[in-house]
């Protein structure tokens, strides 16, 4: 038996679909039928009459290059701003990460006091009753 599952009706999935076609599925064939004419149109001008393919060529490794040019500066400038950044921020950390240290260590210290405070009447009481025990010759 195959189970038949029926789409939604509701509201927004209906919008869904008349956006599909206008948003998503439009621009796509747009997009495609331009890129072909580009292509169309470039090839048409480059080897027509013994076009310049050698002019061509250039510009189209410019058009290649210039976006991993701007893209390289980009990340060049996030880098210089991140070292300078962390240049800085080494100046300043070694005191207060040594202050946060210090403070750390002391409240380390003061939390295994009270533990220890807190565990000390058990602890005091296990040792009594062991005691007892050991005293009876119970194990």
């Amino acid at each position: 038996m195959k189970a038949v599952i029926h789409p939604p009706v509701h509201e927004s999935y209906k919008r869904y679909r008349k956006q599909l076609i206008s948003q998503i599925i439009l621009p796509m064939v747009f997009t495609t039928l331009l890129f072909v004419g580009m292509i169309v149109l470039i090839s048409v001008a480059t080897f027509r009459d013994g076009g310049d393919v050698g002019r061509w060529a250039a510009i189209s490794t410019i058009w290649i290059v210039v976006p991993i040019i701007i893209a390289s500066l980009i990340f060049l400038a996030i880098l210089v701003g991140l070292v300078y950044l962390l240049g800085r921020l080494l100046n300043i950390t070694p005191t207060y990460t040594g202050l946060a240290q210090d403070f750390i260590h002391k409240l380390a210290i003061r939390i295994r006091l009270a533990a220890d405070k807190l565990v000390k009447p058990v602890i005091f009481l296990d040792s009594v009753g062991a005691s007892i025990n050991r005293f009876l010759g119970r194990k």
